[in-house]
């Protein structure tokens, strides 16, 4: 499943180039890549978005010491690195209705340093890296007390993030949420002409002839 992810993703820049490669590596030579008992195995995650707000949701790291991304370690048997991700996600804000955004691909492959904590060395994470989107942001609930969320404009995120590696992957989800986009519901204008054009479709005959005995 991870090598299929990573065989058609393009990474930008030398350094995901370069971590990319590590994680191929680390794919095709262990039997279960995301062991955690691996100095370096797999996690995913995902940037957690409001499209409708242009917000996004971080949560504080305890370990870290710094405010990040919702996401984590595959449990047992799970090997789908946008499932886990979803699962992580769901878990860790409380939002039942994540869903991938604005599609489920593969947005970022960052090789992250993990400090010493919890009865483990310090160790390196294979981050896969997606976006998940929101329509009920005010539903978001931390997991425990010591995991607060926050919601902001990506220009505040990337203030709190600083010049951890989190900060490309708010650029890319920037660039994302600036283009165009269909709105949810058509102004009235727009869906009273479409209404208009049903009508007289329907009340022309031809393929919706048989629904000229009913109402629209």
């Amino acid at each position: 499943m991870i090598s299929h992810v990573l065989a058609s993703y393009e990474p930008l820049g030398e350094t995901e180039a370069a971590d990319v490669a590590r994680m191929r590596r680390l794919a095709g030579g262990q039997p279960d890549p995301w062991s955690r008992s691996l100095p370096l195995h797999f996690t995913a995650s995902a940037l957690v978005l409001h499209p409708g707000s242009d917000r996004v949701l971080l949560r504080w790291h305890q370990r870290n010491r710094m405010w990040l991304q919702a996401g984590g370690h595959g449990d047992p048997g799970e090997t789908d690195p946008l499932a886990i991700a979803l699962r992580e996600a769901r878990e860790e804000t409380g939002l039942p209705d994540l869903a991938p955004w604005p599609d489920g691909a593969l947005r970022h492959a960052v090789v992250c340093r993990v400090p010493p904590g919890k009865g483990e060395p310090a160790h390196q994470h294979a981050d896969l890296r997606f976006f998940l989107a929101t329509g009920d942001p005010d539903a978001a609930a931390p997991e425990s007390p010591d995991a607060p969320l926050r919601w902001l404009t990506v220009a505040g995120a990337r203030e709190l993030v600083g010049t951890n590696n989190l900060r490309c992957t708010l650029d890319r989800a920037e660039s994302l949420l600036a283009l165009p986009r269909q709105p949810e519901h058509p102004p009235a204008d727009v869906r009273l002409h479409r209404m208009r054009a049903v009508q007289r479709h329907v009340f022309r005959g031809g393929p919706g002839e048989g629904l000229r005995t009913g109402t629209v």
